[in-house]
């Protein structure tokens, strides 16, 4: 049976945009790791508490978009700022245990005490923009999608303009590649560490507001998402940034396909067939190097 041209450029265009989404996750979820050596096993949190924040600023802003995803990336940077400093800053290099203990109990807080507020009811917000959007031919796109697809090219290129052309980015990079040698040639370990947490925090946050006007927003929204991020990093490489980005990109538009053709459930577990198969051939992940960095 013949595939329809106009239904697969659709499907195209969503998973990209969904890509998008996945990317920024998991890009966050990468630099945390690259500069701290550890997993943040509370990312998938941090992207519900921006969904909320969006969902909650959007009425009381009048619908405005914009506005209310200032509010919300706002919110994003502060707690990621509290985050750091009330908590990983406190473990030590390397510390991979605690700091699985400490991200989780994170993790638990924030989604009990999200639930226990807002209860576990769905929420559903409608932005300025409503169902509108851009129609060529039956392709549709709303207008939605359309601003968080250009809001995450923007973070992207903003990230490659901050990891590549400031000195607290490469002050990123060093730690990343060499932390020792970033070390003795002054880099201040603190320092660059409150900024990528910050940064990936803000990554996050920008991911669950430009989800909340297209996606049901719920205490459980970031918990499955973050199993794809963890996907994700292992399939482009730990600490990868650019693989991060781009298995993202393949995912959304992976699952994209898969959900216009076959079975929905096929659609949620094409990830992790991905990343077993990576496992397999390349085990140090499509962007993988022996050395773990951002780049």
């Amino acid at each position: 049976m013949p595939v329809d041209a106009t239904y697969l450029l659709q499907l195209t265009l969503n998973g990209l945009m969904l890509g998008l989404i996945y990317a920024l996750i998991a890009a966050g979820l990468a630099l945390v790791f690259g500069v701290l050596e550890i997993i943040n096993f509370a990312h998938g949190e941090l992207l519900m508490v921006g969904a909320y924040v969006m969902a909650f600023a959007l009425p009381a802003l009048g619908g405005q978009y914009i506005p209310a995803m200032a509010v919300a990336l706002l919110a994003s940077a502060l707690l990621g700022f509290v985050l750091y400093h009330g908590f990983l800053a406190r473990l030590r290099d390397k510390d991979f245990e605690r700091s699985i203990l400490v991200t989780m109990g994170i993790s638990m807080v924030l989604l009990y005490g999200c639930q226990y507020l807002f209860s576990a009811t769905p929420k559903m917000v409608n932005t300025e923009f409503g169902f509108a959007g851009i129609a060529v031919g039956s392709i549709k796109i709303t207008w939605t999608r359309v601003i968080a697809a250009g809001l995450a090219i923007m973070a992207f290129a903003f990230l490659w303009f901050i990891l590549f052309r400031t000195q607290f980015g490469r002050a990123m990079r060093a730690v990343s590649i060499n932390r020792e040698a970033a070390l003795m040639v002054g880099v201040r370990p603190q320092s660059v560490a409150r900024n990528a947490v910050v940064i990936a925090t803000v990554l996050c946050g920008l991911a669950g507001a430009a989800l909340a006007p297209i996606h049901l927003v719920q205490p459980i929204m970031g918990q499955f998402l973050l199993f794809k991020a963890f996907a994700l990093i292992i399939i482009g490489g730990l600490g990868s940034m650019s693989g991060a980005i781009f298995a993202g990109l393949a995912l959304g538009i992976l699952e994209s396909w898969i959900g216009g053709f076959f079975d929905i459930i096929w659609q949620e577990v094409a990830g992790f067939i991905v990343m077993m198969a990576v496992l397999l051939v390349r085990p140090q992940g499509l962007f993988g190097q022996a050395a773990v960095r951002t780049g």
